[in-house]
């Protein structure tokens, strides 16, 4: 029983880093773009002086301190893909992950699952996978982790240029 309680704790204390250590390995690929921002950086940034007036930057100056880490992998090679599909997939059956959203459209496929924190607006873990599309054979893979409210995202896509921040502001629009 005493090895079944230290495992237990184990996998729940290790969950929040099994999403940056499952992404990993695209990070330095030929064929794949990476975008990583740790803790360190979001801290940083958050120290930045801003207008006081200007009140969409200083929402985006109270979200970056709520953030942990943001990983944006982007390929427009099949194989990095693939591999990027399969990834995301097993990660979404074992992470605990709801739906929040999945469109298929025009061969675009995009998913956004969530990680629920206190509340239920509040989130822990933002997972979106895009595949395809009609413009470009681009798929995009992110992982956001922190403590922050669904409904500043669109701060972030706007300011950060996140690819896929245009699907993602689509699925927080309403979510209040």
């Amino acid at each position: 029983m005493k090895k079944f309680i230290i495992t237990v704790v184990a996998v729940l204390v290790a969950s929040p880093f099994f999403a940056q250590a499952a992404f990993d390995k695209f990070d330095g690929q030929d064929d794949v773009t990476s975008i990583i921002v740790n803790k360190k950086m979001f801290d940083l940034m958050s120290k930045v002086k801003v207008d006081a007036s200007d009140r969409e930057t200083q929402q985006y100056m109270d979200l970056i301190k709520k953030l942990d880490n943001l990983k944006v992998f982007t390929t427009t090679s099949t194989r990095a893909a693939a591999d990027m599909r399969l990834t995301a997939d097993k990660y979404m059956k074992t992470a605990g992950l709801e739906e929040l959203m999945r469109v298929n459209d025009g061969g675009k496929n995009v998913k956004i699952l969530v990680k629920s924190g206190a509340s239920d607006s509040q989130i822990k873990e933002l997972l979106m996978f895009i595949e395809g599309g009609s413009k470009s054979n681009e798929t995009v893979l992110m992982s956001l982790t922190g403590n922050f409210d669904l409904n500043e995202i669109s701060v972030l896509t706007d300011k950060m240029r996140i690819p896929g921040g245009d699907d993602l502001k689509k699925a927080t629009k309403g979510k209040k």
